[in-house]
């Protein structure tokens, strides 16, 4: 059997306002189905992790600066 590559860093807590994943980006539904994804979604999401953790971290600082 592969392996599959997966973002998870084992920090597992779902930030409310976003709904993501503060250790690897990825909403309840990707985390739930990431093995039954295709190589193909698993990559797509994969190539948007980036984008959403930085999101998250702007949307924390800006809420500890008010």
């Amino acid at each position: 059997m592969a392996t599959i590559e997966t973002p998870c860093i084992k920090v597992c807590i779902v930030e409310h306002h976003s709904g993501l994943c503060l250790g690897c980006g990825r909403t309840l539904g990707e985390i739930a189905n990431w093995t039954a994804f295709t190589e193909g979604e698993r990559s797509r999401v994969m190539a948007e992790l980036s984008l959403r953790m930085e999101s998250m971290r702007r949307h924390a600082a800006e809420a500890s600066a008010s």
